[in-house]
C-alpha cells in the first residue's frame, strides 16, 4: 500500500469529498492563494476556483458565522482555523450557533459543517499557541469531536465527518502534518465514535488520542523490553467516547492509564478516570492514573516545554505504579 503524509491524506479527504458533493466548500485563512498554512489545502484552488476555496480575512468570528449560515441553508462547509487556539475568537459561533441550532430550532435545521485545524502545542510556540481545547468543545452537546492520531484515520474520519449531518470539530497537529503512513488509494469511511485497538496486551490498558499516540506508543514498546504487556488504545474520537472498547479493555488488564496533553482539570482523562471506576470498579487492581500536561501555561522556553507536556518517561512511571512494579 502507497505511504502518504499525513496532510496529504486531509487534502484527499476534503477534494474527494468535494468532487462528490458540490456543496462541499472550504474556507479559511490561507487556504486558497497559499495553499494552507500547513500546506494541507495544496492544489485545491486550482481544481475547485475561489467559489469554493475561499480565502479569508483575520476574522474568525465573521467566517465561522458565515458557514453556519450556509449550513443552515443546506450547504457543507468546511471552516479551517489556523489553530484552534483562535477558534476562541469565533467560540460563540461555534457554541452557541453551530452546536445548539438543530435544539433551538425543533430539528428544523441540521447544521452539517467541519470546523478544522490543528490543537496542542507544536513546538516552541509559547502559551497561547499551545493550547489544547478539545475538553472544551467535547463538554458542548451538539457538536462531535475527532482527534486522529495517523493519515489513515484522518482521512477515513475527515470523510465521515464531512458527510455529518452535525457539526464536527476535527482536530489535528502541525507536529504530525509530515507522518507518513499507509493510506489505500480506494474509497474508504472510519465510523466517528469508534475507538481502535492498536495493540492488544494483558498487564494494563494505556489510553490516548491524537499526537499523545507517539508517548503512548513509546512507553509501551519500552515496557515491553521488560516483558510486560500493554494494550493500546487510540480514542480517535473524544465526543462521542466508544466506552464500550474501553470496558472490555480494562475488564482484561485490570490496569489503566490515560494520556492527554490537555490540562488535568475536567480533562477528557478525568472523564474516562470516572467512567471507567464505576463501570467496571470490580474488575480494577490498581487506582487509575492519569498522565496530562502539568497544570501551568505552556511556555516558549524548551526546557520547560519538554517538562511541562506528557512524555514517554512519565508515562512508563504512571504504568509501573499500577503494575506495583515500583
Amino acid at each position: 500500500m502507497r505511504e502518504i503524509q499525513f496532510r496529504e491524506a486531509l487534502q484527499e479527504a476534503m477534494s474527494e469529498e468535494m468532487r462528490r458533493d458540490k456543496n462541499v466548500f472550504l474556507m479559511g485563512e490561507e487556504v486558497a492563494e497559499y495553499n494552507g498554512a500547513y500546506k494541507v489545502s495544496q492544489g485545491m484552488l486550482d481544481e475547485f476556483g475561489p467559489e469554493r476555496v475561499l480565502d479569508t480575512p483575520i476574522a474568525e468570528l465573521g467566517f465561522a458565522g458565515i458557514g453556519v449560515g450556509a449550513a443552515m441553508n443546506g450547504i457543507r462547509p468546511i471552516i479551517e482555523f489556523m489553530t484552534f487556539n483562535f477558534s476562541l475568537v469565533a467560540i460563540d459561533q461555534v457554541i452557541n450557533s453551530a452546536a445548539k441550532m438543530m435544539n433551538m430550532s425543533g430539528g428544523q435545521f441540521n447544521i452539517p459543517m467541519v470546523f478544522r485545524g490543528p490543537t496542542g502545542n507544536a513546538g516552541q510556540l509559547a502559551s497561547q499557541h499551545s493550547q489544547n481545547f478539545e475538553n472544551w468543545y467535547a463538554n458542548t452537546p451538539g457538536l462531535k469531536v475527532v482527534i486522529p492520531s495517523n493519515p489513515y484515520d484522518a482521512k477515513g474520519l475527515l470523510k465521515s465527518a464531512i458527510r455529518d449531518d452535525d457539526p464536527v470539530i476535527f482536530m489535528e497537529s502541525e507536529l504530525m502534518y509530515g507522518d507518513k503512513g499507509e493510506v489505500p488509494e480506494s474509497e474508504y469511511l472510519e465510523e466517528i465514535g469508534k475507538a481502535k485497538i492498536v495493540q492488544e496486551g494483558t498487564d494494563a490498558t494505556l489510553i490516548s488520542f491524537g499526537k499523545m499516540m507517539k508517548v503512548a506508543q513509546a512507553a509501551a514498546d519500552e515496557m515491553a523490553k521488560d516483558g510486560h504487556s500493554i494494550e493500546v488504545i487510540d480514542l480517535r474520537t473524544v465526543r462521542p467516547i466508544d466506552y464500550a472498547t474501553l470496558f472490555e479493555s480494562v475488564k482484561k488488564t485490570n490496569r489503566c492509564v490515560i494520556v492527554e496533553e490537555a490540562w488535568p482539570l475536567s480533562s477528557i482523562a478525568t472523564d474516562l478516570a470516572f467512567n471507567i471506576q464505576k463501570s467496571v470498579f470490580d474488575y480494577l487492581d490498581a487506582p487509575i492514573l492519569r498522565v496530562n500536561s502539568l497544570d501551568v501555561p505552556v511556555s516558549y522556553a524548551p526546557t520547560l516545554l519538554e517538562a511541562v507536556i506528557p512524555n514517554a518517561e512519565r508515562t512508563i512511571k504512571a504504568l509501573r505504579s499500577v503494575m506495583y512494579l515500583d
